[in-house]
């Protein structure tokens, strides 16, 4: 009996061999399979040899097939995984596209929204055909499309829809593998106009006072935004435009204001306002209509001594509705008749006219200037003014009728200049006043006293400063300063030495 397990081993490996002809008994397999396949897993280990002893006795009466079933149960699982290449003539026909990504809202109005989202992750090989919009409407479930062909663009508007509907939305990838999940927005979309508040956007050049000439025209647009559209005022002075003369346009991002030619009264502020349901931004846009000034005015011949005038006047009566920036001087000896620019941009109302020719005579004349340019007409000096040949010098007995007590003033300034070192060079400058003011010389704030190196004279209201043989050290700002009982006065000049 002990030998008799071997063969029976040694059958059940020969097993294999009956297996196909066993087949007519398979039926039976299946009462066997819930207990061979119990007693498989203890079948390999020896303990259970004992229990095999009865068994080779029916082994040998022909129950060979019997053995057999116990190891064709593991080949019935094992067919099933014959069936997992079944998917691979699956494989060809591509999967479809993925879901789309981040479905969001946009923008509402009253009667459309507009929708966003982002490419699926997964596309195909074939990529994507479009995108399929669906709605329906909040407690239905009939699924629309909205548009009819599937388009490519991330970015879609819904139009023609009932303000204060309910709208639930989903968005489908569409290749030629099929059709994606559909992407979902959680919440239904409430088809209402949202609300911005309104926000003029004044552009950069018209928050400074927009400056033109009488006669051009005056074309502004200033763009705003707001939902709804907004209410749209302009105002002057608190009062209602003249739309004789003004014309205003409103669209629904920008106002126009609009004059064929500008005058002078069309200066000032004009009030900007953008309302929306008591809520209101406003901007203030600033015109000024500018044109030449008028000449000046008492334009006078004040003194004549050597080869120098001095000239005074006042500002034109009208200045054209801008500020003066200076005067053009200009002069004319009797013999040719011509005028010549003497001094450009003067801001002073004063002025000394030096270089004349001895021996001529000299008539000025003065226009003012501003932002358009020269007033269209000057003034002119009623006197002349005749160089002498001989030195000119002050006549005491007019002194007390010309010069009554006045505090000084002076007539010339000191002009910058230039000089080369070991050169000597001199600084004039004219005053005048009574009492005869004391006239004192100071360098970079410090008062020049008894020095070899300065002579400091005046002569008739001509102040001149000789430095002599100046130096590098010797160059800075001097001032001349005049002081009587009445007050006092100053000028100064920068002196550069190379």
């Amino acid at each position: 009996p002990a030998k008799k397990p071997a063969p029976a081993a040694a059958k059940k490996k020969a097993a294999p061999a009956p297996k196909e002809e066993a087949a007519p008994k398979e039926e039976a397999a299946p009462k066997e399979e819930a207990a061979p396949a119990a007693e498989e897993l203890p079948a390999p280990e020896q303990p259970p040899a004992p229990t095999d002893q009865p068994a080779p006795v029916p082994t040998e009466a022909g129950g060979e097939g019997t053995p057999a079933p116990a190891e064709v149960s593991p080949a019935p699982p094992a067919e099933p995984p014959a069936p997992a290449p079944e998917p691979k003539p699956e494989k060809p026909k591509e999967e479809p596209p993925s879901c789309p990504l981040s479905l969001a809202v946009e923008e509402v109005s009253e009667n459309s929204f507009t929708l966003t989202w982002k490419a699926p992750e997964q596309t195909g090989r074939a990529g994507l055909d479009g995108y399929v919009v669906e709605i329906c409407k909040d407690g239905s479930s009939d699924w629309k499309a909205v548009n009819q062909e599937p388009f490519l663009s991330t970015r879609y508007t819904i139009p023609d829809l009932s303000s204060g509907d309910k709208i639930h939305v989903r968005v489908v990838a569409v290749s030629a593998s099929g059709a994606s999940v559909p992407a979902t927005l959680e919440q239904p979309v409430l088809i209402r106009e949202i609300l911005q508040l309104p926000k003029i956007r004044m552009p950069r050049h018209l928050r400074e006072t927009y400056i033109r000439h009488v006669g051009d025209a005056v074309n502004i647009m200033i763009p705003f935004q707001g939902k709804p559209q907004p209410e749209v005022s302009w105002t002057k002075g608190g009062q209602p435009l003249d739309t004789n003369r003004i014309n205003i346009r409103n669209t629904a991002r920008d106002t126009i204001f609009y004059i064929r030619q500008a005058q002078r009264g069309d200066s000032g502020k004009y009030e900007l306002t953008v309302q929306i349901h008591g809520a209101e931004d406003k901007a203030t846009l600033d015109i000024q209509v500018v044109e030449p000034p008028g000449p000046p005015q008492n334009l006078k011949l004040v003194d004549v001594w050597g080869f120098n005038v001095a000239l005074e006047w006042t500002p034109p009566v009208d200045n054209g509705n801008s500020e003066i920036k200076g005067y053009r001087v200009q002069k004319s000896d009797k013999k040719s008749g011509k005028w010549f620019t003497v001094l450009e941009r003067c801001t002073r109302t004063s002025c000394t006219i030096s270089d004349l020719i001895i021996g001529n005579t000299y008539s000025f004349r003065v226009f003012s200037e501003n932002i358009c340019g020269l007033s269209n007409s000057a003034a002119v000096a009623s006197g002349v003014a005749h160089i002498e040949k001989t030195k000119t010098a002050y006549q005491p007995e007019k002194i007390p009728q010309r010069d009554m007590m006045e505090p000084p003033k002076f007539t010339q300034p000191l002009t910058d200049r230039t000089t080369t070192r070991g050169y000597s060079t001199h600084l004039f400058c004219s005053v005048r006043g009574f009492p005869q003011p004391k006239v004192i010389w100071l360098k970079n704030q410090m008062e020049i006293r008894e020095d070899p190196k300065y002579i400091a004279l005046i002569d008739q209201g001509v102040c001149s400063l000789e430095i002599r043989k100046p130096g590098p050290f010797d160059g800075g700002v001097y001032t001349c300063k005049a002081v009587n009982a009445l007050g006092e006065a100053s000028v100064d000049c920068r002196l550069d030495v190379k």
